[in-house]
């Protein structure tokens, strides 16, 4: 790990005073100033010397100001500095908002779930090995236009949805995709003041620039997440397919929210996970579904609409067949579930 500054903050001016003018034009996940929040992901990236910031300001402090968990009649309001586990074991959200819980609960370890934060796990980085050994020069990722090795190299965890020729690294989290069957807002605070936007707005797919990973501006903290009260809430779930059942990211996930109308489908929201390079809403396999009740064959239509755009590559073209049949099974879960009321 190399040397740099540290700072600790007991509030957002503090920090936004502290970061100053020291972002760059590629945003904020390659700049020489970085947030510490967890530090699950930039302590073990700092370590690998993927992440070198010259400065780090710990925000931990903000907890009291961001880490509250509020239910009510609106909807689900969770503060970016809500440890993982604090947000997994709420009874609330587990009656109310359970793809969240379950999300969170398969993210990680208990021990990772008590350290990391909901706003940095939203902006965790891939774990593509490319990008995760500095061994290898080519990755656009970590140093732009330099090329992808994942291309020709060893694939099998990589991305078929999503994918441009510069980059197939997956975006690795859970809790992202519980978000975005939620209709989720993103709750920010930056230089410029604060925003709000959809956090289906938040990450970029790679494109030309996959350096450039989210929308946030130099500077700009995640201060909170905002999940309104919707009808097809209570009836979600997340399922991810993964090589083993403890502490390991998923190979194929999918996070479904379905509203019934006399046994048919009369609102769904579906998102993928494991097999985009971006949290991947899949709105033709939604669209497959409207008006029709949740069985085998249709579950199976969906499916094959959610990846009828797939590109595989050497050695993950298995991914496709997976996550079919990962979101089909998500889809007659859910169906199924009893709500509670």
């Amino acid at each position: 790990m190399r040397p740099f500054t540290f700072n600790r903050v007991q509030d957002s001016a503090a920090a936004l005073a502290a970061y100053g003018s020291s972002g760059t034009a590629d945003g904020a996940v390659n700049a020489p100033t970085q947030y510490l929040a967890g530090g699950t992901t930039l302590v073990d990236l700092m370590k690998l010397d993927v992440m070198t910031p010259s400065r780090v300001i710990d925000i931990n402090a903000l907890q009291q100001a961001n880490g509250a968990i509020e239910v009510n009649g609106n909807g689900l309001k969770l503060g970016a500095m809500a440890r993982m586990s604090q947000v997994a074991d709420h009874p609330d959200v587990q009656k109310n908002f359970p793809v969240i819980a379950q999300a969170l609960k398969l993210a990680a370890s208990a021990q990772i779930r008590n350290m990391a934060a909901l706003g940095g796990n939203v902006l965790q980085r891939t774990r593509c090995n490319y990008f995760r050994d500095t061994s290898y020069s080519q990755c656009n990722k970590r140093n732009p236009s330099s090329g992808c090795a994942a291309l020709d190299g060893f694939n099998r965890q990589h991305a078929v949805l999503g994918a441009s020729d510069q980059c197939i690294a997956t975006y690795p989290g859970d809790f992202a995709q519980a978000l975005l069957v939620l209709d989720a807002q993103v709750q920010i605070e930056g230089p410029r003041g604060a925003r709000t936007i959809p956090f289906a707005g938040l990450h970029r797919p790679p494109g030309k620039t996959p350096n450039v990973e989210t929308t946030l501006a130099p500077g700009e903290l995640i201060t909170a997440f905002t999940i309104p009260d919707v009808p097809w809430a209570k009836r979600s779930l997340f399922l991810k397919i993964r090589d083993r059942e403890s502490y390991e990211f998923a190979l194929a996930s999918a996070a479904v929210a379905i509203e019934l109308d006399n046994g048919s489908v009369k609102q769904t929201r579906i998102a993928l996970g494991g097999v985009a390079t971006v949290p991947w809403r899949a709105k033709e396999a939604e669209a497959a579904l409207a008006g029709k009740a949740i069985d085998e064959a249709s579950a199976r239509a969906a499916a094959d609409a959610a990846f009828a755009q797939a590109q595989a590559r050497e050695h993950n073209a298995f991914k496709i067949e997976l996550g079919k049949r990962t979101l089909a099974r998500a889809l007659r879960q859910a169906a199924a579930l009893e709500i509670p009321t």
